[in-house]
């Protein structure tokens, strides 16, 4: 049986649910992501380029393995509209173990 930090939500933002709904079929199609969670309509203050910054996004949550974590980060990283994208990879410490099962048989 695998540990559970042998699995990932990768959390990534976007400027429009139509981006992140496109990236998500993409990377699932091709098996780096067991599935994506886009959630719309989320506030984001930040400074870019010495300016500060407010705008919507969409975050998108993708489950992985430790395996594909790195490979899916490149595809997002390939596909984004970002200069610079929010791509974070967390570690999942615990689960379900039959949900994570169904990750692993989903790449």
């Amino acid at each position: 049986m695998n540990e559970p930090w042998d699995y990932y939500t990768v959390y990534v933002t976007f400027s429009s649910e139509e981006e992140a709904k496109k990236i998500a079929k993409i990377v699932v199609t091709e098996r780096l992501a067991a599935c994506a969670n886009i959630f719309k309509g989320m506030d984001s203050i930040y400074v870019w380029k010495d300016v500060l910054e407010e705008s919507t996004e969409v975050v998108c949550l993708y489950k992985t393995t430790k395996e594909k974590s790195e490979l899916l980060m490149q595809r997002i990283k390939e596909l984004h509209s970002y200069e610079t994208p929010c791509i974070v990879l967390w570690p999942i410490v615990s689960g379900n173990p039959d949900y994570l099962d169904w990750v692993r048989n989903s790449l």
